[in-house]
């Protein structure tokens, strides 16, 4: 028998996502929990997926084992609560339980975390860096899509102490427009995006506080601009750095260490970096470095699709660990 996990938010580009993925899965069986009567449907939505209202009552009778929230972060705050009185263990997809305090929550978001106990209580998803305190979490907040690539990128470095941080990180990134979600805007219209490419909250993206936090570089060692793509999906990250070490294969080395049997991290040849098709409709996070001995410049390529490693791919590799499954079921 499979176990049922509720989507809330499946209209959404991720949680539309994440029907599409647990269509696959041999084990979870994905019911659409209806939060919002106002929307419409984003495109088809086979009729074999049931649907239930976004109620306690519905929830506790579906026998739900776990519920994934692709919500904004107010309606997170909501409806995590509830969702964890009634058994099922939770996946939130936004950006309301990663930031540990409500201080560094208001200045990053600019809003009133209604919800302290949670935010202190939920456990950072990036499963190749706490993958044990999330197999025993009730509450697992997602990471964002920036930050997943950024951190699967700088963590090792920084950890084995390779980086003049003194110098300083500067991460070039870059995204499609999904990333941005589903609801309308004119920063995201067809007429803005295409033949055009654009920055964005330029010094004070909030998800800039993630890297720091995973990475433990301070903020003024870090440097983050995101770019708007004109294209549907993926991330790819430009990181530049000083280091000491001689050759890129020796950076490699680092990663090949760190990243021993993790089944999403592929670490290329030393001068050879990722592109967006690479790594597109996968869970796969794709490294790739280049180095010049002389001058100690270093840069590393990191590529995500922003729809599954970056959003719903590792909510599954979560939601996997939470409920006792092989985390890679349903992603490879």
């Amino acid at each position: 028998m499979k176990q049922k996990v509720g989507i809330v938010g499946f209209r959404g580009y991720s949680g539309a996502e994440l029907v599409r993925i647990l269509d696959r899965h041999p084990r979870l069986e994905p019911v659409l929990l209806e939060h919002r009567k106002d929307v419409q449907d984003h495109g088809p939505l086979p009729d074999r997926h049931a649907r239930i209202p976004c109620t306690p009552e519905a929830v506790g009778g579906e026998g739900l084992a776990g519920v994934f929230l692709a919500t904004p972060a107010d309606v997170s705050m909501e409806l995590a609560p509830w969702v964890l009185e009634a058994g099922a263990k939770v996946v939130d997809l936004s950006g309301a339980f990663r930031l540990r305090t409500p201080e560094n929550h208001r200045r990053w978001y600019k809003e009133e975390h209604t919800q302290p106990a949670l935010l202190a209580e939920a456990v950072y998803g990036l499963p190749e860096f706490c993958r044990e305190r999330v197999r025993t979490a009730r509450l697992v907040a997602n990471p964002g899509c920036y930050p997943t690539a950024a951190n699967l990128a700088i963590k090792p470095l920084v950890e084995a102490g390779v980086v003049n941080r003194e110098a300083g990180i500067v991460c070039d990134a870059k995204s499609g427009v999904s990333g941005a979600g589903r609801k309308p805007s004119l920063r995201t219209s067809f007429c803005e995006v295409t033949e055009n490419f654009s920055a964005y909250s330029i010094l004070d993206h909030r998800h800039v506080p993630e890297v720091l936090m995973t990475s433990g570089l301070e903020e003024g060692e870090f440097s983050f601009t995101a770019h708007l793509l004109p294209l549907d999906r993926g991330i790819l990250e430009t990181i530049y750095f000083r280091t000491k070490v001689e050759s890129a294969a020796a950076l490699a080395a680092i990663y090949e260490k760190r990243y021993a049997g993790e089944p999403f991290i592929r670490i290329y040849p030393p001068g050879h970096v990722p592109d967006l098709r690479a790594v597109q409709r996968t869970n796969f996070c794709d490294i790739g470095i280049k180095l010049d001995p002389a001058t100690g410049r270093a840069i590393v390529v990191s590529a995500i699709d922003n729809l599954v490693k970056g959003a719903a791919g590792q909510a599954l590799q979560n939601m996997n660990l939470v409920l006792g499954l092989p985390e890679t079921e349903g992603l490879l």
